[in-house]
């Protein structure tokens, strides 16, 4: 049970120390399931800037932090709540793993002072903040002192088990009496033994997952009985399309189709967020059954927008390839306009057949959404705006962030102005 003790810190303002009720079964320090005792809990600011080495953008957010053991776990700001009866059945965002992770002050990462990077064995990477130095200075502290305590309490486990089986392998060896009577801890035999019984271990671990990775079912098998179906969200785009036997994937056709339909004059169209739980519903019909788009539950127009740009940012490559985008942005820099049109032609015709059909049919879609921009606001600068992030982004976010999307923005209004230039004249039955 989780007690919370108020205490007031260095700058006057509320600080919650978290511990852990003792437990009545009477068992020790040193029993293996004893719950790891709370050390620390207060109100940081929080953004996740790598995932498993990938950059992510940050995103700031006030989090309500708690470091119990050798895990800091992340709850939302609980401004509602009474601290009395905090954490009551409050659920955690997230949790990070301090068992090998670094801590480093990182000022220059970001515009906020007082901020340390947290970086966990696994490539994720956190920032954390707070307005009030000495309040950061001792999270810092109290973080890196647990992960000290943490490999103390593992190093002095780790030698209890070895003392334990010295003197149960001691007592139970013929030799293990000298001719005094004293007890005569034969060392050497220890590591022996538990490294037999290890080996014994993981050998009986790799045969059973033998057995059940040779008792599973064939992927085709599975595929054949329904209960996998190839993927669309998250598929290479020259897979999905040489899998339907086209160039430009279906799921984009028919979403583009639905709004040209009952969309075209729509405000906000493509820029007003659709209900995000109705396009995940959505995103795993797609993956799973035949999909209708007139069905009545797809009948929020931005709920069919909003899958459509998550298909184009769940590519694993996004539409304009990442060997182009170097490219494309060096090319809208370009000071002669004729110059530009003509070398961003060229890059559009080399792409693969598939990216260059598909981004093709969704520059043709977008002029018409842009010819209704009377009704639905959605000019050529809204339209790059959207779209420029989501059809083509730098592989590595090495460069400024904020610059390239200017870049991105102008690539897809220059692809808008002179597609005719561009694309050439319509093609109706070549695709």
């Amino acid at each position: 049970m989780f007690l919370p003790s108020q205490r007031a810190s260095a700058n006057g303002k509320s600080d919650y120390r978290l511990v852990t009720e003792a437990s009545s079964s009477g068992s020790s320090p040193d029993s293996e399931g004893v719950t790891p005792e709370l050390e620390k809990a207060g109100l940081l600011n929080k953004t996740k800037i790598a995932e498993g080495g990938r950059k992510l953008r940050k995103n700031w957010n006030p989090s309500w932090v708690v470091l119990v053991g050798n895990s800091l776990v992340f709850f939302k700001d609980p401004k509602s709540q009474n601290p009395d009866s905090w954490p009551g059945n409050s659920c955690p965002e997230s949790s990070v793993d301090l068992r090998g992770a670094q801590l480093q002050w990182a000022n220059d990462l970001s515009s906020k002072k007082n901020v340390f990077k947290l970086r966990t064995v696994t490539g994720n990477e956190f920032l954390l903040q707070s307005d009030t130095e000495s309040l950061i200075r001792e999270w810092y502290r109290t973080i890196q002192n647990s992960g000290d305590e943490d490999e103390n309490r593992a190093g002095n486990k780790t030698s209890r088990k070895f003392c334990r089986h010295a003197v149960f392998l001691n007592n139970h060896r013929p030799d293990a009496v000298s001719t005094d009577g004293s007890l005569s801890l034969s060392v050497p035999a220890v590591p022996r033994s538990a490294s037999n019984l290890e080996n014994s271990e993981h050998k009986r671990v790799k045969s059973r997952l033998k057995k059940l990775i040779l008792r599973r079912p064939p992927l085709q098998t599975l595929q054949e009985k329904g209960l996998i179906k190839d993927q669309v969200f998250g598929c290479g785009l020259e897979l999905l399309c040489e899998r339907e036997k086209s160039v430009v994937p279906q799921f984009v056709r028919k979403c583009t189709d639905a709004v040209e339909r009952r969309g075209l004059e729509t405000d906000g169209i493509y820029r007003v967020s659709g209900n995000l739980a109705v396009i995940q519903k959505l995103r795993f019909s797609v993956n799973h059954e035949r999909l209708d788009l007139d069905d009545p539950q797809w009948e929020d127009i931005h709920v069919i927008t909003g899958a459509l740009k998550l298909f184009f940012r769940e590519l694993p490559e996004p539409l304009v390839p990442y060997g182009f985008f170097h490219d494309v942005v060096e090319t809208v820099k370009t000071s002669e306009y004729l110059d530009k049109v003509d070398r961003l032609k060229l890059l559009v015709l080399s792409m693969p057949p598939p990216n260059h059909h598909t981004l093709r049919h969704m520059i043709r879609h977008l002029r018409r959404v842009m010819e209704r921009s009377d009704s639905n606001r959605m000019t050529t600068q809204n339209i790059g705006i959207v779209f420029g992030p989501t059809l083509m982004r730098p592989e590595n976010e090495s460069g400024n962030m904020a610059i390239n999307m200017v870049y991105q923005n102008q690539a897809v209004e220059l692809l808008l102005s002179e597609y005719q230039q561009i694309f050439g004249a319509e093609q109706t039955g070549s695709y």
